[in-house]
């Protein structure tokens, strides 16, 4: 065999091998009770607009994509999550001080307003999560509603 032939049979033995390497999946338990939705009582067109493009990566309702199944795709996937998390976690709402929380939704503006939010990686591949003009609107009229703006 030449070097090509076996360049490439060990990129797909790795890759076969890698694939054994799962990510945790698991959401950890959801205290509605905790929700930002809940607690802000956020009407249904912001809870249906936030549900569909920030709860996936920003909450522990995380539905994992088909693509979630293969490495390193995971990895990254699984990364941009827990980041996702770090930063803002809908979950988490009432753990939050209340100055944490105006700076939060003032955050969530910005980062629409911006086009910051969701990520365009993430728009491409749920379309269904890209924010019309008019979610975005909507959101940022709710977050300054909500911060006294």
């Amino acid at each position: 065999m030449n070097y090509k032939k076996i360049s490439i049979v060990a990129i797909l033995v790795l890759f076969v091998l890698i694939q054994f390497f799962r990510i945790d999946k698991t959401n950890p338990e959801v205290n509605p009770e905790k929700d930002y939705l809940t607690m802000s009582q956020a009407p249904a067109d912001v809870s249906a607009i936030l549900k569909a493009s920030c709860y996936d990566c920003h909450s522990y309702e995380t539905a994992y994509p088909w693509y979630s199944n293969i490495a390193p795709l995971s990895w990254f996937l699984k990364s941009h999550i827990d980041e996702a998390r770090d930063h803002m976690n809908f979950s988490l709402w009432a753990d939050l001080s209340d100055a944490s929380k105006i700076g939060a939704q003032e955050n969530c503006f910005y980062v629409i307003e911006d086009n910051e939010m969701p990520l365009k990686s993430y728009t491409l591949i749920h379309r269904d999560a890209k924010l019309t003009d008019e979610n975005k609107e909507t959101l940022m009229n709710w977050f300054n509603s909500q911060t006294g703006q």
